[in-house]
């Protein structure tokens, strides 16, 4: 989440008047993240989150997102749910963007998560998974290996002045996975950015799961290599073997991983830290300092990238 577009009080309240929120009261922006413009707004009803829709969401795509999290909250998954207008509409336009108002859940996103809140994490997205199974829609996952390339176009001429020599070694990942990448592994609904900042807890118990406009149909496990990334590593880029191990019995324990699955995970989780590292580089080289976008060093994911290249064996992210 972060802040793009800003919003006037005046236009706001009169956007609010087509939704059955009540008068504004206040708001204000939310600058984690870096996808779309993120508001706390508070009504005389309660609280909730309006979205500005930016960059790298499609319109068209709103739909499957926002229906999605409907199929989900139904099938028991904690999720917020957008909010329907008086004419029975979800999207409205809002400062020349497209604008949902969504409920707001109860919780905190960890800065220190520790290991058994990975386990409720890897938990949640096997349940995630499974309640997804039958959802009718469709989408492709954008941000796979074709998306990269073309990140990787606009970025690479200037990628040796984040760290020299990082041209040559993507380049060189290229290579693998396009001659590797599994393609017939377990597939369905993924959410595909399931970092701390979208995971809620109260206490240890996880409390709810949002931001799905990345969800999209792909492989399980990508979707489980890219919570290892996100949820296992620390500050120091070391790989937290306890976490690794909570993570991946808590998901288990709803869905098993299959052999192929277990076998697939290092290249899967290189190619998700692959991914995190290219949108980050772009942004790094291509957003102004300033304001309320809140821009991530795609260093980080640089050493995932070498961690998992030097992997030999799945158990060694506490497989067991």
């Amino acid at each position: 989440m972060a802040v793009y577009t800003d919003v006037n009080e005046n236009e706001l309240g009169a956007f609010l008047k087509a939704y059955p929120v009540g008068e504004l009261l206040s708001y204000k922006g939310i600058a984690e993240g870096t996808e779309n413009s993120n508001f706390l707004v508070h009504a005389s009803t309660g609280s909730y989150i309006l979205t500005l829709y930016e960059k790298r969401v499609d319109k068209a795509d709103l739909p499957f997102f926002l229906g999605l999290m409907g199929h989900l909250a139904r099938k028991g998954i904690s999720c917020p749910l957008p909010v329907t207008a008086h004419d029975g509409t979800i999207i409205g336009t809002l400062a020349g963007r497209p604008a949902v108002i969504i409920t707001f859940l109860e919780g905190l996103s960890l800065r220190r998560p520790t290991a058994a809140h990975c386990g409720e994490v890897g938990k949640a997205l096997a349940e995630l998974h499974l309640a997804g199974r039958d959802f009718p829609m469709k989408r492709p996952n954008a941000l796979a290996i074709d998306g990269w390339r073309k990140l990787w176009a606009a970025s690479r001429d200037r990628a040796d002045e984040i760290e020299p020599g990082l041209a040559a070694e993507v380049d060189a990942d290229f290579a693998d996975f396009e001659r590797n990448w599994p393609t017939a592994l377990p597939r369905g609904i993924i959410h595909a950015d399931l970092f701390p900042d979208n995971v809620f807890f109260l206490g240890e118990k996880l409390s709810g799961l949002i931001d799905f406009y990345f969800a999209c149909d792909d492989l399980y496990a990508y979707d489980v290599a890219t919570c290892l990334n996100a949820w296992c590593f620390e500050k120091d880029f070391s790989f937290n073997l306890t976490k690794g191990v909570a993570l991946l019995a808590g998901y288990q324990s709803v869905r098993p991983l299959e052999a192929e699955e277990n076998a697939a995970l290092p290249l899967l989780a290189r190619g998700s830290a692959l991914r995190f590292m290219l949108t980050r580089l772009y942004d790094w080289l291509t957003i102004p300092n300033g304001g309320l976008v809140m821009k991530r060093d795609p260093t980080e994911y640089i050493r995932r990238m070498r961690f998992h290249r030097a992997i030999k064996s799945p158990s060694e992210y506490g497989l067991i």
